[in-house]
């Protein structure tokens, strides 16, 4: 007998999840779903908990235990600031490197090589934890996992930020594992459940409803079901979005003239010539540590080297006087790096309400009109009970939701979205991306869009910058039109 919960209750206000009965049996591995506002981050806790202490309600947890989670990889990152002793040398601290980390879960030296073989690691074993893109932050996280040889392995959203090569070899990687140990997974899309997966447990926002078999769950209803509200909940974020006051005469929103980008000697991209005029929506598309993310902080100045760049954005030449506070009025941005920046604890609707001052935290003063604002934000999305609840105690989901409406509220004339809905939970998965295709069919701001998944592809958006390895080994760009249907 694997896993056993009996009236198992796990709390911490404001979360809680209770399972009457659910029995695992050893050779089964589980597909967790859950609609919207679960904290599955206790029920990790939990098992990891159990795994070396007796815990009521909960029996057979093995004794080998490991989660590959969002929140772990914060966690990760929260450590090495912790250690970082950039301002004691005054150089930049890459953080401790991909092959050291590895190494210091392994059972066995012999088993390095493998291991950094198996997810794609080699070429970064020297690289620092903070030099790391957000897809190859990710195989190093399950390459922690994977170097504790676990009897029971617990993966909370395995594919986010994975380029489309690697989730294919994480699929074969979790197939494989799947007849040897047990596997506990969840993520807001089906497409996500592997072979060897064939059960579902289904939870609402506290507790375990059903268990079903993986083919009975695909042919149910309820996933249609919560399309059809998501949905009707994107018209009303596009009527609390829409008529936005944006004083962008140019036609010309952003311009990048023969970027380019190195790190200590390595060039990443060079001769990038890219233009978003007036009523565009773009996606950047490419492999893991291409330079997606890097394109985004140049457009809003949040990178070291845009200012070695010929950049335009918003009507202002980057670095001749222009204040970059000024540039970001008419920008907001959805990323990880951000959400691994904000860890100041202020409440959540302070959170929400930063995005009018491009502040992480909130340190000027507010009226009543924008606290209701704030408020309103946070109705469409289900965090109306959340509104004082310090930002850090909400589960890695609810915060990517905050940081989202941190960005709509702004009602920005540029909407920089980078993996915007990693994290979150199915209904407000489908809720971002619904609104998201209504805000830029309206044309009421314009996307810039950065997603490996195809089905989380925008219909609106109708430009494609591609990077491409070449034979020199650093990355170019390559500009494409698509057809958008009409309206």
């Amino acid at each position: 007998m694997g896993l056993v919960f009996k009236n198992f209750v796990v709390q911490h206000p404001p979360h809680q999840i209770s399972i009457k009965d659910w029995s695992l049996e050893d050779e089964q591995s589980w597909f967790l779903f859950c609609s919207q506002g679960l904290n599955l981050e206790l029920l990790w806790q939990a098992i990891l908990d159990a795994s070396n202490n007796q815990l009521v309600g909960l029996e057979g947890v093995p004794q080998r235990v490991a989660l590959v989670s969002l929140s772990e990889q914060q966690r990760l990152l929260e450590i090495e600031l912790a250690k970082e002793d950039t301002d004691f040398t005054n150089e930049v601290d890459p953080g401790t490197s991909v092959e050291k980390l590895v190494a210091q879960h392994l059972f066995s030296s012999q088993e390095l090589e493998p291991l950094l073989h198996q997810l794609d690691l080699v070429s970064l074993r020297s690289s620092g934890f903070r030099q790391l893109s957000t897809g190859e932050t990710r195989r190093l996280m399950l390459a922690l996992a994977l170097a504790k040889q676990p009897q029971l392995l617990l993966l909370d959203d395995p594919f986010a930020g994975l380029d489309i090569e690697h989730q294919g070899q994480l699929r074969d990687i979790i197939s494989g594992l799947s007849g040897d140990i047990q596997i506990l997974m969840s993520s807001s899309r089906e497409q996500d459940i592997c072979e060897g997966i064939n059960w579902v447990s289904e939870f609402s926002t506290t507790s375990l409803t059903r268990c079903l078999s993986k083919a009975m769950w695909l042919s149910d209803p309820l996933r249609q079901q919560l399309a059809n509200i998501a949905q009707a909940g994107a018209t009303k974020v596009l009527q609390l979005f829409k008529h936005a006051p944006h004083n962008y005469p140019a036609e010309v929103l952003f311009a990048l003239r023969d970027g380019k980008v190195s790190y200590q000697g390595e060039l990443l991209f060079k001769d990038v010539n890219w233009t978003i005029n007036s009523g565009e929506h773009w996606q950047i598309r490419g492999p893991n540590g291409c330079g997606k993310s890097t394109l985004l902080q140049f457009i809003s100045g949040d990178h070291p080297q845009c200012y070695c760049n010929d950049i335009e954005v918003l009507g202002y030449k980057r670095g001749h006087g222009e204040s970059i506070w000024q540039v970001k009025q008419g920008l907001a941005i959805v990323s990880s790096a951000l959400h691994l920046a904000y860890r100041v604890n202020i409440k959540a609707f302070e959170v929400v309400l930063s995005g009018l001052f491009d502040s992480i935290g909130l340190y000027q003063k507010y009226g009543e009109k924008e606290r209701h604002l704030a408020h309103k934000w946070m109705g469409l999305f289900a965090m109306s009970d959340f509104t004082n609840t310090p930002f850090r105690e909400l589960t890695y989901g609810q915060q990517r939701v905050l940081l989202i409406l941190r960005a709509l509220i702004k009602r920005p004339k540029l909407l920089l979205l980078d993996e915007p809905c990693q994290g979150l939970d199915y209904l407000n998965r489908e809720l971002v991306l619904a609104a998201l295709e209504l805000i830029g069919q309206q044309k009421s701001c314009q996307l810039v869009y950065v997603s490996h998944y195809a089905q989380d592809r925008l219909g609106c958006v109708d430009k494609l910058l591609d990077f491409e390895m070449t034979s020199s080994g650093h990355y170019e760009a390559h500009l494409s039109d698509l057809k958008v249907p009409s309206l």
